[in-house]
């Protein structure tokens, strides 16, 4: 089941209830004061945090820090129950864009446990991962990749530029992990062709490459892709690689 924490400066009889709620609907659910101590021993397991304020907003600064780093580095989301002019003291801390949904008081307890069970739905889940498509010819290794990244990403695969140009024109990618020497249409061609069109110009590519010498990488950069990443790169290097490339993204 997809966990939930509450965050409030007391357990009281309404946040008792709002967690036996979100139980009832089948997720679970902790409360937490906003200590980060506390919230560290949860964050890891939560999915979606459910930050609770009141007149005491100046104590929340620290766990709003830790919040929002949270929410940063691991794309979960905060849904905020507070009044108006406590919502904006938040949000001069907490990224908007991380709020999944604000909630004025007295609290609307069914609105609430809805909002927070239709964010954790896996398929809500699936829908806001980054989406990589990977182009190469060689179907045994697109098919370790992506056993690697499935995980954390939705990953497609085309075994050609054409294949790769018609999955395109009706999908999206945040990110493309191209073979560069693949036979009959080699990489190189393949994001001369998507730099062209406009729908997938802004798109950036990644080269995946068999050969490290300086010529080599060299002539791989010198076409200006997003990166490029050695085939013979293993799971664990892969991953943080791409981490750390949406992560720069993210802070642009």
């Amino acid at each position: 089941m997809k966990t939930v924490t509450v965050i409030s400066r007391a357990d009281t009889f309404t946040v008792k209830g709002l967690v036996k709620k979100l139980e009832e609907a089948g997720l679970t659910a902790n409360f937490s004061v906003p200590d980060v101590a506390f919230l560290e021993y949860v964050a890891d397991d939560t999915e979606l945090f459910i930050l609770i304020t009141d007149e005491g907003i100046e104590e929340f600064s620290r766990s709003l820090v830790f919040l929002k780093d949270q929410c940063i580095d691991t794309e979960k989301r905060l849904l905020l129950i507070a009044t108006r002019i406590e919502k904006e003291r938040v949000l001069h801390v907490f990224p908007e864009r991380y709020v999944v949904e604000w909630f004025d008081r007295p609290m609307d307890m069914p609105a609430i446990v809805e909002a927070a069970r239709k964010y954790v739905d896996d398929d809500e889940i699936e829908a806001r991962k980054k989406s990589i498509l990977i182009i190469d010819d060689d179907t045994t290794y697109m098919l370790t990749i992506k056993d690697w990244l499935s995980q954390k990403y939705r990953v497609f695969m085309a075994a050609s530029g054409l294949q790769a140009i018609q999955w395109l024109a009706k999908n999206s990618a945040d990110l493309i992990l191209l073979d560069y020497e693949m036979p009959v249409t080699p990489g190189p061609m393949i994001l001369e062709m998507l730099k062209s069109e406009i729908s997938t110009s802004s798109i950036p590519v990644m080269f995946l490459t068999g050969k490290g010498d300086k010529e080599s990488i060299m002539r791989v950069l010198s076409l200006k892709p997003a990166d490029y990443l050695l085939k013979s790169i293993d799971r664990e290097g892969l991953n943080n690689k791409l981490e750390l490339y949406f992560q720069k993204m993210k802070n642009l």
